[in-house]
């Protein structure tokens, strides 16, 4: 999986390939706001230049993709497809609590349930209420300024952001909408807008704090819509850091406790060759076609958990195409070949399938 392929993943369909959830906020009402004016660059230079470490808030999140509601019986805290598409559709609260990359504590709130994700150095712990189970692993120390999924993790607006940011080129535009405020927090709007034509996506929104540079929201509309698709970000913040014992986690009396261990890194693949494809014994890695933001992601046979590929919902949510079965939304499209790769875009599914047919 090399980084620009994780780049070029739409933050909304990052959920469905590796079961993280979305969150979503909205703008606190208030006075007229007027900051100083700033231009796309010196707001982009602001994140770059970020330096907040710690926080403790809220983040809702909400998704309007076009999702059919899922069937009766299957909500939240279900497991494979289910749980995935109940990451997509609706809202979901959540707490967040950080200190540094190896301190984190999110608290994924439900009606009737809790699911608690914390990372303490090497430890992390997962706690689902709604049937006392918990999980534990340990992450292996990684080099200073790497990055470390912990599973299960809950991505901060500043995280989805990054997604995007990170992968600017000429077939973006980027431009400053009017000020904002988010979570009590005054914000600038640094807007992103595909070139493409062939990309679903008709802008992304970044709300920007005017005093840090965190991303404190994102939200993702579809082309020609008027409202977000995808919406991430913060309805409450703090910027003091979170009392230390937050990160530290005991398993309630009477829970089953589920011993995991992260599979072996495998070697480092051969380099890409310029048409995208990875030579050597990597073969069989992610690929990419296309580029900005018309990119499509092909996923080999086996990428995605037998949980959600043998899923009966998955017959009820995909429809048949020419070159397999497909699930579209307004943001992303999905096509499941009859091989049983996948490939995943930010593109209309006749661009999915002419990519699967070598075109």
């Amino acid at each position: 999986m090399t980084r620009r392929w994780m780049h070029w993943v739409p933050a909304a369909v990052v959920p469905v390939l590796v079961g993280v959830t979305g969150l979503i906020g909205a703008a606190t009402a208030g006075a007229a706001i007027d900051l100083p004016d700033k231009s796309a660059e010196q707001v982009l230079a602001m994140v770059a230049d970020c330096t907040v470490t710690a926080l403790s808030g809220t983040v809702e999140q909400s998704s309007a993709l076009g999702l059919p509601a899922l069937p009766a019986g299957v909500g939240a805290g279900a497991s494979g497809a289910g749980g995935a598409l109940d990451l997509l559709t609706g809202s979901h609260t959540a707490r967040v609590y950080l200190d540094g990359p190896t301190n984190v504590r999110v608290q994924v709130l439900e009606q009737l349930a809790e699911r608690d994700v914390v990372r303490h150095a090497s430890d992390v712990w997962t706690y689902d209420s709604s049937d006392g189970t918990v999980t534990h692993l340990s992450i292996p120390a990684a080099p200073v300024g790497t990055h470390v999924t912990v599973p299960g993790e809950v991505p901060t607006p500043a995280e989805v952001a990054g997604r995007f940011l990170t992968a600017i080129d000429p077939s973006t535009q980027v431009t400053v909408g009017g000020d904002t405020r988010v979570a009590g927090r005054t914000a600038y709007d640094l807007v992103l807008t595909p070139r493409a034509e062939d990309t679903l996506i008709g802008s992304v929104s970044i709300a920007v704090d005017s005093e840090t540079g965190l991303p404190l929201r994102v939200q993702v509309l579809a082309r020609g819509a008027t409202k977000p698709a995808f919406t991430v970000g913060f309805t409450a913040l703090s910027l003091v850091t979170p009392p230390a014992a937050l990160f530290d986690f005991t398993p309630p009396a009477g829970a089953t406790i589920h011993q995991q261990t992260l599979p072996e890194r495998a070697a480092k693949p051969a380099s890409p060759s310029p048409t995208g494809t990875v030579s050597g014994s990597f073969a069989s890695a992610p690929t990419t076609s296309g580029s900005g933001w018309s990119t499509v992601v092909r996923l080999p046979a086996g990428a995605l958990p037998n949980a959600i590929t043998t899923s009966p919902l998955l017959g009820e949510l995909t429809h048949a195409v020419t070159g397999g079965r497909a699930l579209t939304t307004s943001l992303v499209s999905v096509l499941l070949a009859p091989d049983g790769t996948v490939l995943v875009g930010a593109v209309p599914v006749s661009r999915l399938e002419a990519v699967a047919a070598g075109r």
